[in-house]
């Protein structure tokens, strides 16, 4: 009998094994300039390798300038972005983990302030575009947010590309997994929910109409994106509200992007109604990626306050996801991985530099493989 996956087992996906189950989520850090990765981004990132995590995905990062929360958000829109990445990536690498890039376009809940600033729309005084952000309706998310401008199809037909362009450039910088982002309310998500989509065209309506933006530009991606490195996408599976988008149309969905080889759904929830009531709690959207995961057979992702080793092992070993994405705690913790290991009695792979303070039974950790 196979033995249950566990948070320090290995996880194959696509031509590539993670060293563990255990992921860095996507964090808007809002430190960039004109989208530039700096050496904050490199210092919080590569904190996260040496403590041992065996993915970590790079914040929401725009497929265009417009296509970002705030001024100051990563991108991936020019040729010019490639070289910062790569060297992030470079040094993550070198200390054992996989690197992975959420690309993402916020839609209607762009040109926003970012935390610690005042609450609102980042005006053109302050970098921001509020007169071109775009949806696909013009309904705003809150009072306090632009009136986004319903994208035509030329502009979808931009955006598909953008995401395509921006895999490529991902590619350039050497990133083993792109992640394709249609949760928390931004552009996709919006598309996919009717309480956001009111379009009556082939974008809008029923549920194959509201898919159809996300679903082209995965094949768009796919096409580009080499067969051997994984695709994953991130959904919100449920809008928390009477009429919006749910778990039933997320599993429907989740079979079709496994069919044009997505390889991991990373599974979320909420961001697309302001006043929507979400109860959260330790473990709140776990049951989502379950149930996706054994309808389907798509390898998932679990997210959502998960903060203590023995409940993200009792996540994987259950068979509730294949692996867990951590952020606040790995904000509080860059080494959670090698504490986890600890506690679990499981073997820590600690960087050779820091071994003199291992535990026993503690071994270096390996460098990812050069790709051919």
């Amino acid at each position: 009998m196979t033995e249950p996956a566990h948070l320090f087992s290995p996880l194959p996906l696509a031509g590539l094994t993670l060293p563990n189950r255990i992921a860095v989520s996507p964090m808007c850090e809002y430190s960039s300039e004109d989208g530039f990765a700096n050496d904050w981004h490199l210092v919080h990132l590569g904190s996260r390798a040496v403590g041992g995590a065996g993915l970590i995905l790079t914040e929401a990062t725009a497929v265009t300038p417009e296509g970002r929360i705030s001024p100051e958000d990563l991108g991936l829109w020019k040729d010019a972005h490639i070289a910062p990445l790569a060297r992030i990536v470079d040094f993550l690498h070198q200390h054992g983990s996989y690197a992975g890039i959420q690309l993402a376009h916020a839609g209607r809940k762009a040109s926003m302030r970012a935390p610690g600033k005042p609450d609102g729309i980042a005006t053109t005084e302050e970098n921001g575009w509020p007169t071109e952000v775009v949806a696909p309706s013009a309904l705003k998310f809150a009072d306090d947010y632009p009136l986004p401008q319903s994208l035509d199809k030329a502009g979808i037909v931009r955006i598909t590309n953008a995401f395509r362009d921006a895999a490529l450039r991902a590619l350039k910088a050497g990133f083993d997994i792109v992640e394709i982002h249609a949760a928390h309310g931004y552009l996709l998500h919006e598309f996919l929910s009717p309480l956001s989509n009111h379009r009556t065209d082939e974008y809008g309506g029923s549920f194959e109409n509201r898919a159809r933006l996300l679903l082209e530009i995965t094949e768009t991606v796919r096409a580009v994106w080499p067969a051997h490195l994984p695709l994953f996408v991130r959904i919100s599976a449920t809008d928390w509200t009477e009429g919006g988008w749910n778990i039933d149309e997320s599993v429907q969905l989740a079979r079709l992007l496994k069919e044009r080889g997505v390889n991991l759904l990373d599974v979320s929830s909420g961001g697309n109604v302001a006043t929507a009531k979400i109860p959260v709690g330790p473990g709140y959207q776990t049951a989502f990626a379950e149930r996706i995961r054994k309808e389907t057979g798509l390898a998932t992702g679990a997210v959502g306050m998960i903060t203590d080793p023995a409940q993200a092992d009792h996540i994987l070993r259950t068979g509730q996801a294949d692996i867990v994405l951590l952020a606040r705690e790995f904000l509080r913790d860059p080494y959670w991985p090698l504490h986890a290991a600890e506690s679990l009695h499981q073997t820590g792979h600690w960087p050779p530099q820091y071994l003199r303070a291992a535990p026993r039974g503690s071994v270096a950790r390996q460098p990812v493989a050069k790709k051919k």
